[in-house]
């Protein structure tokens, strides 16, 4: 059951000021660092967009059946059926299974802390601050410092884990003719869980036998799983099969590596069960596109964080009035954003001027736009005075 511990702080005026003054160094510091990453985002863009395009091209379809030295150098694209000469195992837990992969995850119980802050504003310019330390028992995949808590008394962890978790590869591991390096083997397939048994149970080294059972199918290192206590471990395990696959790399001899495009990307792709050389690619564009958008996105957020923190002073001043302040701090926030999404699309639009000319220009002439908007609103936000 969890349980908790709220802690009232208070911040004067002044205190907050000097706060406010010292968060323009960061947004000073942010800003051209997030221009930076988005600049480099849109370069990986294009390079990846171009290697695709390069590989797409130059891709030849072989048969799992044979190695044709021919094809030595190029890249392929091949399907077949993945296999391991020898069960893999687990050194650790004595585990062995026919598979590809083995994949190893130990958990500990252990006190959790989480932290909930509210902030109010008081007139006068003050801030009281509400800090709620919340305390739960859960299951963590590394053993967690109590030391660190703000109320450890209580909430004391105790135990570590046995061995810590593992991705263990099976060794000579072939598809069709061809052999499939430890490297592409670790990115093969989606583990499924693998149930443990009383057999394997008998297996463990005698000192983890005498404080194991099975329990959901996992090892479990306690008395009772049913009210785990502080410091007990599961270990649980998952196999990726044997089975179908896809592959686009290069053919180095009987095996694999990544290709390397001319465009600046190494291409190696590998999807499960039986998919063509152009779904792949596509596949692999889709990615490619979410991935810039994503980062295009993060850019943006830590851009406008950067502005806020600039302007924070203004609402901090006239926080003497909570409400004024609250109008300052909505009025900077929102100039903040534009600020940002119109240097965004300005470093994007430049970025891609090069590459594809009328997308850049698209995009250029929105940025422009969001410029000629934030003058409007600041220019609407200045206060009119009588004649």
């Amino acid at each position: 059951m969890a349980d908790s511990y709220t802690e009232v702080t208070s911040q004067n005026w002044f205190s907050r000021i000097g706060e406010s003054i010292k968060g323009i160094l960061f947004g000073i510091i942010v800003i051209p660092l997030t221009i930076i990453l988005l600049w480099w985002n849109e370069g990986r863009a294009v390079t990846t967009a171009n290697s695709l395009k390069e590989g797409a091209a130059a891709v030849v379809d072989v048969s799992a059946d044979k190695v044709d030295p021919a094809n030595n150098k190029k890249l392929i694209h091949v399907t077949g059926e993945a296999k391991a000469a020898e069960p893999v195992s687990d050194p650790d837990f004595g585990i062995s299974v026919p598979a590809l992969r083995l994949v190893r995850s130990e958990e500990i119980y252990q006190w959790v802390e989480e932290t909930k802050t509210e902030k109010k504003e008081k007139v006068g310019g003050g801030e009281e601050t509400k800090t709620t330390y919340t305390y739960e028992k859960k299951w963590e995949d590394k053993p967690v410092n109590s030391a660190d808590f703000k109320k450890p008394q209580g909430h004391t962890n105790e135990g570590d884990l046995i061995a810590g978790n593992a991705n263990i590869s099976a060794e000579n591991v072939t598809l069709g003719a061809f052999k499939v390096p430890e490297s592409f083997v670790n990115q093969m397939g989606s583990p499924a869980k693998h149930s443990v048994t009383e057999a394997d149970l008998a297996k463990l080294t005698a000192d983890l036998k005498d404080a194991a059972q099975v329990s959901s199918g996992a090892f479990y290192f306690g008395e009772k799983p049913d009210a785990p206590q502080v410091g007990d471990v599961r270990v649980s395990f998952e196999v990726v099969k044997p089975g179908t696959f896809s592959i686009l790399a290069a053919q180095l001899d009987e095996t694999f590596e990544p290709y390397q495009t001319k465009a600046g990307d190494a291409i190696s792709f590998i999807e499960d069960g039986t998919v063509s050389a152009e779904t792949m690619f596509k596949n692999a564009a889709s990615a490619n596109t979410f991935i810039t958008w994503l980062a295009r996105l993060g850019g943006f957020l830590f851009m406008a964080f950067g502005f806020m923190a600039i302007m924070r002073p203004l609402s901090v001043l006239g926080s003497v009035v909570p409400f004024i302040g609250n109008i300052i701090g909505m009025g900077t926030g929102l100039i903040s954003f534009v600020l940002a999404g119109t240097i965004s699309l300005v470093v994007i639009a430049i970025a891609w001027i090069v590459v594809r000319p009328l997308l850049g220009i698209v995009i250029l002439a929105l940025a422009i736009g969001g410029f000629i908007y934030t003058r409007k609103l600041a220019a609407a936000s200045k206060p009119v005075v009588a004649a």
